[in-house]
């Protein structure tokens, strides 16, 4: 159930805002906001002034999103590995040069169907390097009892700007062409680029050096993957802009085809969206009162399936808004509650990480959305392709009953520190490696059964925290032996392997610990493999740097 502690109410959300750091990068947020919306607004109509192709419309929220879930890992690795505000800072720097490149082509009658969609892309890929280290850098601007409010009004932020945005975007197109949209898209940036300039963020000093970017990458996937609580959020996130893209996607297309209307009438159902979008994050702490995130999910993706299906039917200008509206706040409301378990279910080392998957599991559920139902609307028709998006968002709440969303204290992501050090007589660089770390245990036979699930617990602890090739041995001379093993590629990720470990983490392995045989102890050995073959010996060489075999150390 959500704690009250977790989820404030009403009046204690805007509280983060009373922080100096994290208002500014708010407001200026705000109007970044509002020059990407502006963005896809003169950008989708831009595309029905090229083309007539439905498919080619649809495209352009391909082009903005897809950047978002291809680059949004690696943007996370950065993130983790270097200055949160510098990463931040690059990313706004690429969107507002590509804007204003952009800008300069539209205005000397240049652009073509494929070249705008190059630069859709260009800004995406400056926004996906951006927003990692937006998100994981509100932890360090706001207290933790604060960091739900947080989220909640970074998304307040975003669905403000979709309130007014496309319908202000709509009426720049119409008064001054698409051209001035993108204009206002490249100087929109620059506010938020200077309050990161002028962020004093605090540097926090680490033992070790960042890790190589594909390690970063790997380390941050391999973390997913064998964390369900993560895993399960970046699922059902990519299902949920998998279904639900149609109604941003094919908007351009409902406006001028199904209502007969012309680039406000676009922005304008994007402005009911944005609306209910806000309305639906000021309502979310009422909602969360007495209801599980699970139970909550699951009754909005049914309501913004069902809107869908409205739209699909309607000629109707209000009814389509409030449709709009309706799938808006529904959306809305899905994504925060998904934001805010990532960012308390994941540990600070991998936050960045752990936010990147998600917001590519979104954006590219969003991006192949467009493209599927973007060819469904080509092939058939747009009520076609508005329909299956409707019943396919409806169905997806049976995923619930699959993979049901954890729940907020099964996280137990603080971290621990671990007191023993490691006794080292080699000569060891960070680089050495592979280390192999095996542990005994000597457990009561007539427990067997019960230890070995309680190292399924330990064995997600390893696998999620850098360790590989995970095994669990019994003595078949000595039953009541017991030997953990696993390998870390290096020295130097074996170290950030015991720097990771959280309560979670120390929870597993008392869990395991509880069944020793009274009065042992576990044994654990560390030992740098040496493949056959990788070391050369002689003679006269001297003793320093040998390990006990006599080789020489790398």
């Amino acid at each position: 159930m959500t704690s009250k502690e977790d989820h404030p109410p009403t009046s204690a959300m805007y509280a983060p805002l009373r922080l100096p750091v994290f208002r500014r990068i708010w407001i200026a947020s705000l109007l970044s906001n509002f020059g990407q919306l502006i963005l896809g607004v003169g950008a989708a109509w831009e595309m029905t002034r090229l083309t007539n192709s439905p498919n080619m419309v649809a495209l352009v929220q391909t082009a903005i999103m897809l950047p978002l879930m291809l680059v949004a890992v690696p943007a996370g690795a950065f993130a983790d590995m270097f200055d949160r505000r510098k990463i931040a800072m690059l990313g706004l720097a690429m969107a507002s040069i590509a804007g204003v490149c952009l800008t300069t082509l539209s205005y000397l009658g240049l652009t073509t169907p494929w070249l705008l969609l190059a630069f859709c892309s260009i800004i995406g890929i400056g926004v996906a390097i951006y927003g990692p280290s937006w998100q994981a850098s509100i932890g360090e601007q706001v207290p933790k009892e604060q960091l739900p409010s947080a989220v909640a009004l970074g998304t307040i932020s975003y669905n403000v700007a979709r309130s007014f945005g496309p319908a202000l975007g709509g009426l720049i197109v119409l008064a001054a062409g698409a051209q001035a949209a993108f204009a206002l898209n490249a100087l929109f940036y620059l506010p938020l680029l200077l309050t990161f300039f002028i962020w004093k963020r605090a540097s926090t000093a680490t033992r070790l050096p960042p890790e190589r970017l594909d390690r970063a990458i790997i380390s941050g996937v391999r973390y997913a993957l064998h964390a369900s609580a993560i895993r399960t959020v970046v699922i059902r996130t990519f299902l949920l802009g998998l279904t639900s893209a149609t109604a941003t996607a094919l908007a351009p297309l409902i406006a001028r085809d199904i209502l007969g209307g012309n680039a406000s009438t676009f922005g304008l159902l994007l402005g009911a969206g944005g609306v209910g979008a806000v309305a639906g994050a000021m309502l979310m702490g009422r909602i969360q009162a007495d209801r599980t995130n699970e139970a909550i999910v699951r009754l909005l993706t049914v309501i913004g399936g069902l809107a869908l299906i409205c739209i699909a039917f309607s000629t109707s200008l209000i009814l389509t808004g409030l449709m709009f509206a309706i799938s808006g706040a529904a959306n809305i409301m899905i994504i925060s509650l998904l934001n805010v378990s990532v960012q308390i279910g994941a540990p600070r080392w991998v936050t960045a990480r752990a936010l990147s998957l998600f917001q590519s599991a979104l954006t590219g559920g969003i991006a192949i959305g467009a493209l599927i139902f973007g060819l469904v609307a080509t092939h058939w028709s747009i009520e076609i392709a508005l329909l299956s998006s409707g019943l396919a968002l409806t169905a997806t709440a049976i995923a619930g009953y699959l993979l049901p969303l954890p729940q907020e204290e099964d996280h137990h992501v603080e971290k621990v520190h671990i007191g023993n050090e490691v006794d080292v007589a080699l000569n060891l660089s960070l680089r050495s490696g592979p280390i192999v770390i095996s542990i005994d245990y000597r457990i009561d036979p007539a427990n067997a059964r019960e230890f070995y699930d309680a190292m399924r617990g330990v064995q997600r602890a390893r696998l999620r925290n850098g360790g590989f090739n995970w095994s669990l041995a019994r003595d078949i001379a000595h039953p009541e032996v017991w030997t953990e093993r696993y390998q870390c590629p290096t020295w130097g990720d074996y170290l950030r392997v015991r720097d990771r470990y959280t309560q979670a983490d120390q929870e597993a392995q008392t869990i395991a610990n509880a069944f020793l045989i009274p009065g042992a102890s576990m044994i654990v050995r560390r030992r740098l493999e040496r493949p056959y073959g990788s070391v050369r010996w002689r003679a006269d060489t001297p003793d320093l740097g040998r390990d006990e075999t006599g080789y020489n150390s790398p």
